[in-house]
């Protein structure tokens, strides 16, 4: 497999992979394995290592861009961050001695981390919340169905198959890369799609795993893809969220397929062991033309030429009496009106409530909130209008604001002052030359 042609003339996407600890040489050391990082950028992406120190699950604003997640290995999940009790509820679905037997047998991945715990939820529902490519392999898949309210074995030698006829082996310590189990992958799911030319008698596929926890119960978003011999899931998917072309990816995979090559060789056992990682990163990339579509489309909203800025700084102060009229309206009473020019009683209000209920280059926090600040200002607009019909009608409008109590007034007050600011910065943001044009 090579890189993709030409990748240094534009820019490429982000994939976030949050890292494993380890100890070497006395000192914690944070690593990802080269398998994902060698198919992400083959593929056409970046990888941008998450280092798994106390307090980056406060940081994550800082690695944006994220136009992907990848996860991978790592520990056990807390137990106490879905339910490890089963589906009825009666508490720790194994015993303590049982956890015991369990914390001999696997010491590196029953150590909890929680850390990473923390940083890889965060991004997992950071990813479902803004529907950014993910793909979740072994542990990342677990934290996927966790995230959105699955629960995990704790280990599936004791809870899944306790009998010897019905166990399978999914962790073998002496042949970590080379062991191998069988699934059967279930027609009309993308990794059908993937293996479809290379599966073996009955759907199987042979693949490599390394765990000994699972899924138990599946999270209602997610279809599964392939199942052991022992009904343990090993891939699932939301159909929901899947379209690569149109950057939609949200999959995770028990198995790992970056594992799955002929000994000795880089060559795959299966054509559709990179499939996975091909059709993630092409959903990492559409999303990345989605989120730059959107970045144009709003530059090109405040792009404007010398003249039409003379018009929109016009524009500026007459919204900005709009804004301060209307605040006064309410805190000084109808005065503020009487005190106007003429010329200035018709239009200041009107360009206000214009400017608010048009803008849609906003978050919808902020759409919302000046709908709701647009609503005010048009309600304002319609007192300065009926106060101008006759004195009498002005009277009533002052002694109606006379009836407010002094903490709404003030409570007004304080909510003109943010609107003004918020205006202020939209029409900054609106006035600011472009930015240099990104590379595709």
């Amino acid at each position: 497999m090579s890189p993709s042609p030409d990748l240094s003339s534009r820019i490429l996407p982000r994939v976030l992979i949050v890292s494993r600890r380890t100890v070497r040489k006395n000192k914690f050391v944070d690593f990802v394995g080269e398998y994902h990082l060698d198919l992400v950028v083959g593929y056409g992406a970046v990888p941008v290592i998450v280092p798994r120190v106390a307090g980056v699950h406060a940081m994550l604003d800082s690695f944006e861009p994220i136009h992907g997640v990848l996860l991978c290995e790592g520990e056990d999940i807390d137990p106490s961050l879905y339910d490890a009790g089963g589906d009825d509820g009666d508490g720790d679905a194994l015993s303590q001695e049982q956890l015991e037997a369990v914390r001999r047998l696997h010491p590196s991945d029953a150590a909890l981390d929680h850390e990473k715990d923390s940083i890889e939820l965060l991004l997992a529902r950071r990813c479902l919340e803004r529907n950014v490519p993910f793909l979740g392999i072994c542990r990342g898949s677990q934290v996927l169905n966790v995230a959105c309210g699955g629960s995990l074995y704790q280990d599936v030698e004791h809870e899944l198959h306790p009998a010897a006829d019905d166990a399978v082996c999914h962790m073998d310590y002496a042949n970590y890369d080379g062991h191998r189990h069988p699934v059967r992958v279930l027609p009309g799911t993308p990794l059908y799609d993937w293996f479809a030319e290379s599966l073996l008698d009955g759907d199987q596929l042979m693949v490599n795993s390394y765990h000994h926890q699972g899924v138990r119960r599946l999270a209602e978003r997610f279809v599964p893809m392939a199942h052991a011999p022992d009904g343990l899931i090993e891939g699932f998917y939301d159909p929901e969220a899947y379209n690569p072309g149109e950057g939609k990816f949200i999959m995770g995979l028990q198995f790992h397929p970056e594992r799955m090559r002929k000994e000795g060789s880089d060559e795959f056992d299966f054509p559709g062991c990179a499939k996975a990682y091909q059709e993630f990163v092409r959903a990492v990339v559409a999303y990345q033309g989605k989120l730059a579509a959107t970045h144009v489309h709003v530059r090109s909203a405040v792009t404007t030429s010398p003249k039409l800025n003379q018009e929109v700084e016009k524009q500026r102060k007459v919204i900005g009496r709009s804004v301060s009229l209307a605040k006064n309206m309410y805190v000084f009473g109808n005065n503020t009106v009487a005190q106007l020019p003429a010329e200035h009683r018709n239009g200041d209000l009107d360009a206000g409530e214009e400017l608010l209920a048009s803008n849609t280059a906003l978050s919808v926090q902020q759409e919302k909130r000046l709908k709701q600040m647009g609503a005010t200002v048009r309600n304002a607009s319609g007192y300065m209008n009926r106060l101008k019909v006759s004195e009498e009608r002005e009277a009533a409008a002052r002694a109606l604001m006379a009836k407010m109590s002094v903490a709404q007034l003030a409570s007004l007050a304080a909510f003109y002052r943010a609107m003004g600011n918020v205006c202020s910065e939209v029409l900054d943001a609106k006035l600011q030359p472009p930015s240099p044009t990104l590379h595709e």
